[in-house]
């Protein structure tokens, strides 16, 4: 018996999620029912990795686990004495044809007292006798006697048909890694030392392909891995490629090999998964006639090698990665003779796909093939994927001899790969841009782009030195865009914390940009807009959660303009002076022109304005206007294409219904927007994101989901300088200790940042979670430490900006009184509650009520004021606080049960509720996909202690299998359940 591992020193785990999920539930079936299946996946796809697991995993009996031995592999009958060997069976293989019978009956034996796994690797290597044997065992598991308790899995291959002797059987296909699960194999094998830039690039370099992924880790240095040195080029190369394709492409006839390579090329040109199969044909019949000298045959549907398949007129490789073997194994020559055929046979010469193929046959530069290119790729007539034009603008930039002219193609490359959402190629195509001599308009533009690639996934001082450089580079011959660098270095210090910085930004006319750097910075505020000599007070309040918002170029789906337009220079001017207007506390100067930001964005079809309207209405405290123009800006932004602009829309969206107090429409804009985060590679956003997930779990009461997100937004905030994402995501850890009813941790964690002094937090959030830390402060017997922050929250209160303030202020006000004055503050604090909406303020002011009528015996009083509180809170979902309500009214005498418990609701023999703690972790951990053994593990209880909770588990709540468990406990979280 031997054994085979993945193709690195890492091992192939896989993570909790719907893959192990099926992996768990297939066990399962094998354990209880027995069956075959094949077991399927490109060369590198983790099919022996499975293997492993599938008999790590199996701990219902003995498991047999063998492979081919290529060796012994043309001796008949050599696999399946491999397989004897491995059931200690002394006698041999019978040659007359009753060798599946003789398979059987060891089967039947073994698996008389246990069931029995069977693990055959690469079983199409076995020799053909063996191979038909295994195949009438396979069918057979199940319906002959006695045999009906053996799992058989086989692994073959999936860049080639399924071999006739089990093509019967049930396929499990292994998909490729997730990013996360790529992210993770990474992580284990250089134990965390990988950057995360360089990770993610592995990761899609890689494709999913398990192999791939560790041969591109081993192929780099450690310094290479941390980030400290420039990667290879290409990441992977034809070795590495050509390594994992481990020899599938051997003994490929010459007409075949034309084939695949015409395949392979035709797909690069496109981008696609498939060619078109009569041009295909037509481009191999040409490359013929060159090598052999003979006209090419007719065109028609080719004859297609194993590693073809031929799905609707289309050719495609089974394996994405054979394929992209092929094209990267062909000599040069090859491939260019390939491309001139593709070139000659396509029905448009003159569209992107043509032309590409004519730039591949081409050795060095050429100035008249760059324009070509550039003027298809530019032409938003023509209906090309947008990604096809951004591969044509670079093959334009990488053909043009002038360096100026190569600097600007370059860059608007650079423009429609961060709209498309993939910031890294963005970079490495402005560090392209920057490699030579260019004019100070399109370096400008270049750090335009930088700015807003760093100000989504960068350290945001960064992000700030761009835009500050592209502001000066700009500010002659382009206004508009050099206005929108002023603005994005605005947003980059205002998401940085930098109060001052911002200022400075927004305070100096834009010619004279470059004296912020030191040289002579002098103030271009007069008139009206003299906020200084106004008497503005530079402590006072401000805006709360407006964040940065970096335009983007918009380009309509299947156009991509050269020169990708701004928002109008009056648009940006406003929200430049409404911007500095409220960072210098005055709201009423700040009304007129944010206003004005917002009722030209209220027509406009463009997302970068939307969102300008969007940031402009929170300032203003409009939710309403900011929720419809944040709508409206991801509805532009998915039909225009622009990938990058709609993780900002989904942000402004979760922000409004924060501040409308809709907390669980928040979280569900923040999950999407934190999917379309992760998908676009905006680490910084995802933060935010993260911090309004984090915001909504602590009013739901989820621990375990306000501690994840709270440590995924910090991890970015500290790593980028995010200080608003970091105050949210520590008010939000707080919030969940004052549910929890820890008031000394919410206060202890809440004091430094809301207090004055230099650990104060964000600028323009701080105020925010005031109302927290009086109640914690309160509730702790520290009133004193919070007097005076109530008096700058009054001011806050004060400015309009915030509908939930002033109904809060008056409850901190209550807080704080003195006994004869609190109830009528706390009163009149539910009287503004009712101008507002949002269950979720009012219920905790009602339940605060209640608690302190209580304590002065007015029962009766506190009964109802604590009545309201519970349905209000169980009404938002905020059943931790719901709880709090509960136990108070029980304290005053009433026994809160049923629809007002503020507890789990009961569902009879199906209620989580009903486990015990122990059995509670067993169900959560079979959930996620762990098996037996590996829960046992993790427990640190035996596999016989598991065995036995689990039944009781699936006793308790009336379930029959592991399937039907994972349904019960999903349904249970997304209701509340306790788990």
């Amino acid at each position: 018996m031997t054994g085979q591992t993945t193709r690195g020193s890492a091992p192939l785990r896989y993570r909790a999620g719907p893959r192990r999920q099926a992996f768990a539930a297939l066990l399962d079936g094998l354990r209880t029912d027995g069956g075959a299946h094949v077991v399927t996946g490109e060369p590198g796809g983790g099919r022996t990795a499975f293997l492993e697991f599938a008999a790590r995993a199996f701990c219902a009996g003995p498991v047999w686990h063998v492979r081919a031995e290529p060796a012994c592999s043309p001796q008949p009958h050599s696999g399946l004495r491999t397989l004897l060997r491995a059931a200690r069976h002394v006698g041999r293989a019978p040659g007359d044809g009753t060798a599946g019978e003789v398979l059987l009956d060891i089967l039947r034996a073994a698996s008389a007292r246990s069931p029995l796994l069977v693990c055959v690797d690469d079983a199409h290597l076995w020799d053909a006798a063996s191979r038909a044997a295994l195949g009438r065992v396979a069918a057979r598991v199940h319906a002959a006697d006695g045999v009906h308790r053996v799992g058989l899995l086989i692994t073959v291959p999936g860049h080639r048909p399924v071999e006739r002797e089990w093509a019967t059987l049930p396929v499990l296909e292994l998909t490729p890694l997730t990013p996360g699960d790529a992210a993770g194999l990474l992580h284990d094998l250089t134990d965390g030392a990988v950057d995360p830039v360089v990770r993610d690039e592995l990761v899609t370099e890689a494709q999913g392909n398990p192999a791939l992924l560790l041969a591109l880790a081993h192929r780099l240095s450690p310094a290479q891995l941390r980030g400290d040195h420039a990667l290879p080029r290409p990441l992977a190369d034809t070795g590495t490629l050509t390594a994992v394709a481990d020899g599938c492409l051997n003994g490929q006839r010459a007409d075949r090999a034309d084939l695949l390579l015409a395949v392979a090329a035709a797909m690069r040109a496109t981008g696609e998964q498939d060619a078109e199969a009569a041009l295909v044909q037509q481009a191999t019949n040409g490359l013929r006639g060159r090598d052999e000298d003979v006209p090419p045959g007719p065109s028609g549907p080719p004859q297609a090698p194993e590693l073809l398949a031929v799905p609707g007129g289309r050719l495609r490789f089974r394996s994405p990665l054979v394929g992209r073997a092929v094209y990267a194994g062909a000599p040069s020559g090859r491939r260019r003779a390939a491309h001139r055929s593709l070139a000659a046979a396509h029905p448009e010469p003159h569209g992107v796909p043509a032309l590409l193929h004519r730039s591949w046959t081409v050795p060095g530069p050429d100035a008249v093939l760059a324009a070509e290119l550039e003027a298809a790729a530019t032409d938003s007539t023509s209906g090309t994927p947008s990604a096809l034009r951004r591969t044509a603008q670079v093959r334009a930039a990488e053909l043009t001899p002038d360096d100026a002219q190569r600097a600007r193609r370059y860059t608007a490359a650079a423009e429609q790969a961060l709209l498309a959402g993939h910031p890294p190629e963005a970079l490495r195509l402005l560090d392209a841009a920057g490699s030579r001599p260019a004019p100070a308009p399109v370096r400008g533009r270049a750090e335009l782009l930088r700015g807003r690639v760093l100000l989504a996934d960068g350290p945001v001082d960064d992000a700030r030195e761009s835009f500050l450089l592209a502001a000066g580079l700009l500010a002659g011959p382009g206004p508009a865009r050099a206005d929108a660098a002023v603005l994005g270095a605005a947003d980059a210090a205002w998401a940085a914390g930098d109060r001052q910085g911002c200022l400075r930004v927004l305070t100096h006319d834009i010619h004279d940009i470059h004296d912020i750097h030191g040289v002579s910075a002098r103030a271009a505020v007069t008139g009206a807009l003299d906020l200084r000599a106004a008497g503005a007070n530079p402590t006072g309040p401000q805006e709360a959660v407006a964040g940065e918002t970096p335009e983007g170029p918009s380009a309509r789906r299947g156009a991509a303009p050269a020169q990708p337009p701004v928002p109008p220079p009056a648009l940006l001017r406003d929200h430049r002076d409404g911007m500095r207007a409220v960072l210098l506390g005055r709201f009423d100067l700040a009304a007129a022109p944010l206003t004005r930001v917002v009722d030209r964005g209220r027509p406009a079809t463009e997302p970068e304005r939307l969102l300008r309207s969007a940031a402009a209405a929170l300032m203003l405290g409009d939710v309403g206007a900011a929720r419809r123009a944040g709508a409206r800006a991801l509805a532009s932004a998915r039909t225009l294409g622009t990938a990058t602009l709609e993780p900002r829309a989904l942000e402004y969206l979760a922000y409004a219904e924060l501040r409308a107090g809709r907390h669980q429409l928040a979280r569900t804009h923040a999950e999407e927007g934190l999917r379309a985060a992760r998908r676009t590679g905006q680490r910084n956003t995802a933060a935010h994101h993260h911090a309004v997930l984090a915001l909504a779990a602590s009013i739901e009461g989820a621990r375990a989901r306000v501690t994840e997100h709270t440590t995924a937004a910090l991890t970015t905030a500290r790593r980028h300088g995010l200080a608003q994402a970091a105050l949210l995501a520590q008010w939000a850890a707080a919030r969940a200790d004052l549910g929890e009813g820890r008031p000394e941790e919410a206060a202890d964690r809440l004091g430094p940042l809301v207090r004055p002094g230099a650990r104060r937090g964000h600028f323009a959030v701080w105020m925010l979670a005031v109302p927290c830390f009086v109640e914690a402060a309160a509730l702790a017997g520290r009133p004193e430490d919070a007097r005076a922050v109530v008096e700058d929250f009054a001011l806050w209160a004060g400015c309009g900006a915030d509908p939930q303030a002033p109904a809060q202020l008056l409850r901190c006000r209550a807080l704080l009184a003195a006994p004869e004055a609190a109830d009528e503050l706390y009163l009149r604090a539910l009287d503004r509650h009712d101008e507002t909406s949002g269950d979720f303020e009012r219920a905790r002011t009602e339940l605060l009520h209640g608690k302190w009528l209580r304590r002065r015996r007015r029962l009766r009083e506190a009964r109802a004021r604590l009545g309201e509180a519970l349905v209000d809170f169980e009404r938002c979902g905020a059943q931790l606080w719901a709880r709090q309500a509960a136990a108070e009214l029980r304290a005053g005498g009433v026994a809160a049960s049923g629809p007002g418990s503020g507890g789990p609701r009961r569902h009879g023999a199906r209620d989580l509720s009903l486990l015990t703690p122990q059995q509670l972790r067993i169900a959560r951990c079979v959930a996620e996909g762990a098996t037996n053994r590996e829960v046992a593990l993790s427990l640190s209880v035996s596999t016989r202690t598991v065995d036995y909770h689990l039944r009781n588990v699936f006793a308790t709540l009336g379930v029959r299998s592991r399937v039907e468990l994972v349904r019960l406990v999903e349904q249970a979280e997304k209701t509340g359940a306790q788990l």
